[in-house]
């Protein structure tokens, strides 16, 4: 499939920084490949604005947002402020119109694995029934292992294609702070998923060649289709 699905711990694990790097990698080396972006349900501004603002991507608002609701809440509590039903039915054919007509989409979830997109499913039902390869995000904080765990085991439980594993500082993070806090080693170990790297922090998260620079130093032959991007260079 020529989608990646982005999803994270929680929210601001860094979900929207590992999209951008990868579609900033993907613009510099890939300009002959066509690329869309999605964020299949937004409530409220944010990374909508982020696309917009850094790539040229010509695709309407509403394509790279099918549904956006305008309280920063869960999906179907935002719907029900504006007396709307989550309609998964037009994210479904926004996506797959968008997949026929790019080489890649990247998909950015919403929250986290366990986030509710409605009453009754969560992102992780939603990356196993539409079968998205997905990468989860984890931020390098104290208490970020026991997270990975569980979204880990959330992903198994549902059967979610989970890729691996990306670590994300949030804030300014000494190799030293890293290793204490998310040592790769034990993140997995516990969790049998490999690790893709380790995203610095980033002061200006909207440097598109600092971006492209972080998603280099990614383990990128792991996450298809970049491992044939990568053999082809």
């Amino acid at each position: 499939m020529n989608s990646l699905l982005i999803t994270g711990t929680d929210t601001e694990a860094g979900k929207t920084v590992l999209t951008t790097a990868l579609a900033a990698y993907w613009q510099k080396y890939c300009a002959s490949q066509s690329l869309g972006i999605m964020k299949p349900i937004q409530s409220g501004i944010g990374d909508r604005e982020v696309y917009q603002k850094l790539f040229s991507l010509s695709q309407t608002s509403e394509e790279i947002t099918p549904l956006y609701f305008q309280a920063p809440l869960a999906p179907p509590i935002a719907a029900a402020k504006e007396n709307r039903d989550v309609d998964l039915g037009i994210v479904w054919q926004a996506l797959t119109k968008l997949q026929a007509q790019r080489d890649f989409v990247l998909i950015e979830a919403l929250g986290g694995l366990g986030s509710p997109v409605t009453d009754e499913l969560t992102v992780a039902d939603l990356a196993a029934e539409w079968r998205l390869p997905t990468v989860l995000v984890v931020p390098v904080k104290l208490g970020s292992i026991s997270q990975a765990v569980a979204n880990v085991a959330l992903a198994k439980m549902t059967r979610v294609n989970l890729l691996g594993i990306v670590l994300n500082c949030t804030q300014p993070r000494t190799e030293e702070e890293v290793e204490d806090l998310t040592p790769v080693r034990m993140v997995r170990s516990l969790t049998n998923m490999p690790v893709f790297g380790c995203l610095p922090y980033l002061e200006n998260p909207l440097d598109l060649d600092k971006l492209a620079q972080v998603a280099s130093n990614l383990d990128l032959e792991q996450l298809l289709p970049f491992r044939k991007l990568i053999k082809s260079l």
